[in-house]
């Protein structure tokens, strides 16, 4: 019987100690806003947004909203950006993803000003995670680590197979799975032998967006499985893209989903937030 890998209550843990840290900040002065933009209202963002907004409330730092329609154009969310950026009580911008087809997506990410980049998509982020220096990281990845070191995984020479190359996921997580120690192998639609390759997986990190792909024959017995997927089928039941019941015999440990990794989506952006008033 795997360990189930709770990330539901390791975020909780997370959100408690920045919430004592936040205090000790608002002690000394120190007062922040998260600035969270959404063009549109597609029902999955504005579930996100909710969410990221009541995080901000349980942690005690104030978020600003800017719900935009639809029709809004690429120059208009340049231009609040802009503003933002200049906004000294504003810390941390978050434009929530994906943007409307006529907004390019890459101008908005690169319009965020580095040290308010709390999503550390920021092309100058991703560049200083891949030389090793202090920036903001990516939520999703910086959280599976966090689920990993709080579960008490050894990280540390492990071999590391990420499947997916995402630029929100798979590539920095080979990068920080890399700072960490483990050798990593980083696969994708066109790796050959992929079976084979996963089954070298000491810890396998699965990212690819495809329900249930990985069944039980990609997995080594007594390897750690983390699940990044999330699908729901038309009863509304979530599933990821690791076949669970299948996988989870074989585990060490793995992750559930709902209840693994994405709660320390959230955790791990609110981690970015404080950060950012201390910087």
């Amino acid at each position: 019987m795997a360990k189930l890998i709770d990330g539901k209550r390791i975020s909780a843990q997370i959100k408690e100690e920045l919430k004592a840290k936040v205090a000790d900040l608002k002690e000394k002065g120190i007062t922040g806003a998260l600035a969270v933009i959404q063009v549109g209202d597609d029902p999955a963002s504005s579930v996100y947004v909710r969410n990221k907004k009541r995080a901000c409330e349980y942690i005690g730092i104030d978020s600003l909203s800017y719900e935009l329609p639809e029709k809004t154009t690429q120059e208009e969310l340049l231009e609040l950006i802009a503003r933002l950026n200049q906004d000294k009580k504003v810390k941390g911008i978050l434009v929530q993803l994906p943007v409307p087809a006529h907004i390019d997506e890459n101008t908005i990410i690169k319009a965020i000003s580095p040290q308010k980049d709390v999503d550390g998509f920021h092309p100058q982020s991703v560049g200083a995670l891949t030389i090793g220096q202090k920036g903001f990281v990516s939520c999703t990845p910086a959280g599976i680590i966090q689920l990993l070191k709080r579960s008490g995984i050894e990280i540390e020479g492990k071999n590391c197979v990420v499947v997916g190359r995402s630029n929100i996921v798979g590539k920095p997580m080979a990068l920080l799975m890399l700072r960490e120690n483990a050798t990593v192998t980083i696969t994708h639609s066109k790796t050959e032998n992929l079976k084979e390759v996963c089954r070298g997986a000491d810890i396998l990190i699965v990212a690819i967006g495809k329900k249930e792909f990985i069944d039980a024959s990609y997995v080594k017995e007594g390897a750690v499985v983390i699940d990044v997927g999330i699908h729901r089928d038309e009863n509304n039941k979530l599933s990821g893209d690791v076949k669970f019941d299948e996988v989870e015999p074989l585990c060490e440990a793995i992750t559930p989903v709902p209840g693994g990794v994405g709660p320390m989506t959230i955790a791990m952006l609110m981690n970015n937030c404080v950060q950012a008033m201390t910087d």
